[in-house]
């Protein structure tokens, strides 16, 4: 059939259809997705452009990577899978890790509690109250060893969500494997350490911007000279989607921060097509489904474009967007929590449909408290059950070529491009953020769900559709409250058996290395890990160099 009698055949339809609505009308007038993309009545070939298969499809593990970053897909290999998971003591979360790793997990994901992501220990009178809450409590290397212990890390992939002190705690990481007789070359996982969605979206900032940054890079450089299977980096949209993002600016913003990272990183001097490969992204799934398929397609076409066409990358895996996924903790809702699993089901599918590398799912009691052993089986289990009984892996990109998900990337894709423009056209992500530009973005789009959720045009069942009076019990998981008890006992003793004097040293060397500002200071503070400093400390002398950051935003 020729494109005119597509047209002819549409338009006869459409009328037909509109000459009925009289007697069935449509549910609501208008329908939207998430992002407030207009939805058709129906999808044609018209809206696919299949003349540009090549260009904006391609093939997998082919530019631009539309349909995957790997030929085979997960026909060849799984997505990892995680839970995160850390709480109370090492001791405690060592017993969590065992008890995944039995259960079919492949890879770890680390929690690590609010004193620790704010460089404090577990003694500070900051840190009162909060030790072990949101995770687990590493203050030093001695720590580190405890939660680690018995696990293999040269065979374990190991995901560490730290920002603002990523590098102490890589640096206690790579430590422990050089004890244990494993070279850092041998070492696989990830660090966050994505300072910028942290002034955008969470707070858990410590220095300003341009020192962070300059540790950000310091850590970049360090894994891509000396850790080539690590990823330095996981560039996070998860975050901003959870302080109210919609799909697009999910994309725009975190693709915005990955321009100012690989800018900054070449400025070092770095080739791009020797770190890039190294580059992660982190993204969230949230309940529109055919929305989150297309938003990470999108993702990974813009991003291989603009490793190509901006940075000059001619490396395939330069150009690869390899992305990890969380379902959504905001769509959680402590309201008839069983509804959870059936969210986060529907979540990770539309992951592993969009072909992230490596998922983690959601326990359905976490809008209550940290999840119990039991959630966090079943959660383990619904990615199980999706990779070996529903058939979606067995073939790559299954929904490519739909008409609807071709036209929802394409459209995604460009609204993305052009926040990316308006960002650039800034001066780059840091400045807008100074701005206050992405964080009014956020805020608006956060509101004006709210406000639909509180007419009842955004449904949330069991929320403002199909309440329930009587409350759902659920065994909820608690952090014992001795916990910060035994972390500072087990501080004080390990600064009576550490060499002070060694300590003391290694902290004056990374505070004249901070002060100069020229050197990587990975290698002086692994050194100082070795002598067993504290996170407090080694941040407390970087707190004194660079200062503390008091966000100020302008309007």
């Amino acid at each position: 059939m020729s494109k005119d009698d597509l047209e002819k055949r549409l338009k006869s339809w459409s009328e037909k259809v509109e000459n009925s609505l009289a007697k069935q009308p449509e549910r609501v007038r208008e329908f939207r997705t998430s992002s407030g993309i207009e939805v058709k009545r129906i999808y044609t070939p018209l809206d696919f452009g299949e003349e540009k298969y090549l260009e904006k499809l391609g093939f997998p593990g082919e530019y631009p990577f539309t349909r995957g970053v790997y030929e085979t897909m997960y026909r060849g290999r799984l997505w990892t899978m995680r839970q995160y998971a850390g709480f109370g003591t090492a001791e405690e979360s060592n017993r969590r890790f065992k008890y995944l790793l039995s259960q079919g997990q492949t890879g770890l994901s680390v929690a690590f509690d609010l004193p620790t992501q704010m460089g404090y220990d577990s003694d500070h009178p900051l840190a009162a109250g909060e030790v072990g809450r949101v995770g687990v409590a590493v203050s030093s290397l001695r720590d580190m060893e405890v939660l680690f212990d018995g696990i293999p890390l040269d065979k374990v992939s190991t995901s560490m969500t730290i920002n603002a002190p990523t590098a102490v705690i890589l640096a206690m990481y790579v430590a422990l494997a050089e004890k244990r007789g494993i070279p850092p070359s041998e070492l696989r996982g990830t660090v966050q350490n994505d300072i910028l969605k942290e002034y955008i979206a969470r707070g858990m900032y410590i220095f300003p911007p341009k020192p962070s940054m300059k540790l950000v890079v310091d850590v970049i450089e360090y894994c891509a000279r000396n850790m080539p299977l690590w990823n330095p980096i996981s560039i996070s949209g998860y975050h901003i989607r959870e302080a109210g993002a919609d799909a697009v600016q999910e994309v725009a913003f975190t693709l915005a921060d990955g321009i100012e990272y690989v800018r900054a990183v070449m400025e070092r001097g770095l080739d791009v097509d020797k770190f890039a490969g190294r580059l992660s992204f982190f993204f969230s799934a949230h309940n529109n489904f055919f929305e989150e398929v297309a938003k990470f397609r999108a993702a990974r076409r813009l991003w291989a474009k603009i490793m190509k066409e901006k940075f000059g990358a001619k490396s395939r895996e330069a150009m690869m967007l390899r992305f990890h996924v969380q379902t959504a903790g905001s769509t959680l809702t402590a309201q008839q929590p069983l509804n959870n699993i059936v969210r986060v089901a529907i979540q990770a599918l539309a992951a592993v449909l969009g072909g992230a590398q490596s998922l983690h799912t959601n326990s359905y009691d976490e809008a209550l408290a940290l999840p119990s052993e039991e959630a966090v089986k079943v959660a383990l289990r619904t990615q199980q059950i999706i990779a070996y009984e529903t058939g979606v892996a067995d073939t790559i990109d299954p929904l490519g070529g739909s008409y609807y998900v071709e036209a929802l990337t394409d459209t995604i894709e460009e609204k993305a491009e052009r926040y990316i423009e308006e960002i650039e056209g800034m001066g780059g992500m840091v400045s807008a953020i100074e701005k206050g530009y992405v964080q009014r973005e956020i805020s608006s789009k956060a509101y004006s769900f709210q406000k639909a959720v509180e007419r009842g045009e955004a449904i949330i069942v069991g929320i403002n559709m199909f309440r329930e009076e009587d409350k759902v019990r659920v065994p909820v998981h608690r952090v014992d409250p001795t916990v910060e008890e035994k972390a500072v006992k087990n501080l004080e003793k390990l600064r009576r058996e550490r060499d002070n004097e060694k300590v003391k040293d290694a902290l004056e060397e990374l505070r004249v290395k901070a002060e100069e500002g020229r050197e990587n200071l990975m290698p002086v503070i692994i050194k100082a890990v070795k002598a067993y400093a504290t996170i407090g400390e080694l941040c407390g002398v970087l707190r004194e160099v660079y200062g503390e950051y008091a966000h100020r935003t302008e309007f």
